[in-house]
């Protein structure tokens, strides 16, 4: 793949399947996404604000969005390890893609790692309130376009 070529959303899915797939214990799994969360930079400072405030979540989650070349880069941060790799995960899967292609997602492999039964209901709803935020941020950047 050259530089100028993004993996889909479906290949990116698939890849966090396979990967999720290696784990036969629902705690690895656990623990595979507090390392996900480990391993997502730092969102900078000045972006932590309230208008980048995830408002929904239990935890706090800050989601900055920019668009370049027309495609959306997303960074986030959260003040919770697992609350952080579940933000990784959207972030890895829908950042670096065109606005329209994140509006018609369907974030399958949610379902497929089975990553609702190891959240608590109102990680879920958190969970629910960062994908709304992340397809806003793309509707809104389509609209511009």
């Amino acid at each position: 793949m050259n530089a100028t070529q993004h993996p889909t959303i479906d290949e990116i899915q698939e890849q966090i399947v396979q990967e999720f797939s290696m784990f036969e214990n629902p705690i690895d799994k656990y623990e595979y996404l507090i390392d996900l969360g480990k391993q997502l930079p730092d969102l900078d400072e000045k972006y932590k604000t309230d208008l980048n405030l995830v408002k929904g979540c239990q935890s706090k989650v800050w989601l900055h969005p920019d668009l370049n070349g027309g495609r959306v880069r997303f960074e986030a941060d959260s003040n919770t390890v697992i609350t952080k790799g579940i933000i990784a995960l959207l972030v890895r899967v829908l950042s670096n893609q065109k606005p329209e292609d994140i509006l018609k997602t369907n974030l399958e492999f949610i379902d497929k790692i089975d990553l609702k039964s190891h959240l608590s209901s109102q990680r879920t709803s958190g969970l629910g309130a960062m994908i709304k935020y992340m397809k806003a941020y793309a509707m809104n950047f389509k609209e511009k376009n």
